[in-house]
């Protein structure tokens, strides 16, 4: 070959190893909606923004539709040896992940002083569902508490104050007597509380036992505490609220149409997640407000929501991209600019601290609530099997609602199978 061929040839290689040092690293991004819609676009637009930032990294999202859905294909993934390389998951599926050695520890990646400083500056509250085994396996994201929102319209032509919810389950029985309406036929046209038990029905249920004084769990995932007096007894009031004081839709109330029947006055209060507050506010037609849950022996509510989880398969370059690309996605300024658009929890403290979140709750008192209920919250029901001990309870939290049990005996045998299922994991 002459010698002015062999040059073009190396240049040509040259070029070419450049090109290939300076390919990006791709990370796949699994995230729990359907595709399309406004929390599809406000994704892709961060992914946008952060591709600009990091020229060095694409990130490829993949809407993977639900919670369970999105579990169930990471899951599939992993044991495929192709799993995302992060993804937003239910933060009580870390046991579900650390049992089946699908994710690295957040601990192994923060390995400098101000990554750990990182790591220590979220929500303590948001932290409990963060954590297995003293480690940390997910980063808090789109987090949420429950909370009562109610109807001021309604509430002042019922007489009551509008600017007063209620406090205790005595004062939401007793306003909520007085805010269901029926007509001539004996037909109910509002009720005058609703809580949803589809869906995520032990969500619900637990914000009524922690207001009571107890938790379901313990903190290490391998006991159950369903039948519990405090959690029959908070059970047999969600009961009597249909079926003694006549004020709550009877039977099995849906998750999805509990934010609807409040937006058409057909359900003066209701309990749904902090995550509906701004769609909630983007489309009431009338003045409502948004209070902590009310209190038995105490406040109180589970925490909810997603946390980021970065795949143990993947390969290094591709977690070190995760972590950076997880690091962006909840630095102060977009975990606040993400809670003022959806109305999830600003997962860190210094999220509070910017000047378009200090704006936002200056604006509208309502978005703090949900921060300000961590002070009382626990821990969402989290275990090993979560979905199959959790399903447990679902099927007898229906068992009760819909009059097939009583509170206690279906609490029993939601308790007996859980500890059925959890028995491999005691010590």
């Amino acid at each position: 070959m002459p010698e002015r061929w062999k040059a073009v040839l190396a240049a040509l290689l040259l070029a070419a190893s450049g090109f290939a040092a300076a390919a990006p690293t791709e990370i796949s991004f699994y995230f729990p909606i359907a595709v399309g819609g406004p929390m599809a676009k406000r994704i892709g637009a961060l992914v946008g923004d952060f591709e600009k930032e990091h020229p060095d990294i694409r990130v490829r999202p993949i809407y993977t539709g639900t919670y369970k859905d999105s579990i169930q294909k990471a899951l599939t993934a992993h044991r495929k040896g192709a799993p995302p390389d992060v993804a937003v998951l239910f933060a009580v599926d870390i046991y579900t992940l650390v049992d089946a050695d699908a994710v690295v520890p957040f601990d192994e990646l923060a390995t400098t002083a101000a990554d750990k400083a990182w790591l220590q500056g979220f929500q303590p509250a948001l932290m409990a569902n963060s954590r297995a085994a003293g480690r940390t396996y997910g980063v808090p994201f789109q987090r949420s508490t429950i909370l009562l929102y109610w109807n001021k319209k309604l509430f002042r032509q019922a007489g009551l104050d509008p600017e007063r919810p209620p406090a205790s389950w005595r004062e939401m029985t007793d306003y909520a007597k007085q805010l269901t309406r029926r007509n001539a036929a004996g037909g109910t046209t509002q009720w005058g509380l609703q809580i949803p038990s589809s869906g995520f029905p032990y969500w619900l249920f637990q914000g009524l036992v922690a207001a009571n004084g107890a938790e379901l769990m313990n903190a290490t995932g391998t006991e159950t505490y369903f039948d519990q007096p405090a959690a029959v007894a908070a059970l047999q009031y969600w009961v009597d609220l249909a079926r003694v004081s006549h004020v709550h839709p009877p039977g099995i109330v849906e998750w999805g149409t509990t934010p609807a029947n409040f937006l058409a006055g057909k359900a003066a209060m209701v309990w749904t997640t902090s995550g509906n507050l701004q769609d909630l506010k983007d489309k009431a037609g009338f003045p409502f407000g948004a209070a902590m849950l009310p209190a038995a022996k105490r406040r109180g509510s589970p925490t909810g929501g997603g946390n980021f989880y970065i795949f143990r398969k993947s390969a290094p370059a591709q977690q070190q991209a995760a972590f950076r690309f997880v690091k962006w996605m909840v630095a102060p300024e977009r975990t606040a600019r993400w809670a003022i658009d959806s109305g999830y929890i600003a997962v860190s403290r210094a999220a509070w601290e910017t000047p378009a979140m200090r704006k936002h709750v200056a604006a509208f008192p309502a978005a703090a609530v949900a921060r300000d209920q961590l002070a009382h919250a626990v821990a969402e029901l989290s275990t090993h099997e979560n979905q199959r001990v959790t399903q447990a309870l679902n099927a007898g939290l229906a068992a009760a609602l819909t009059g097939a049990k009583t509170p206690q005996q279906a609490l029993q045998d939601a308790q007996q199978e859980a500890m059925r299922i959890l028995l491999p994991y005691q010590r």
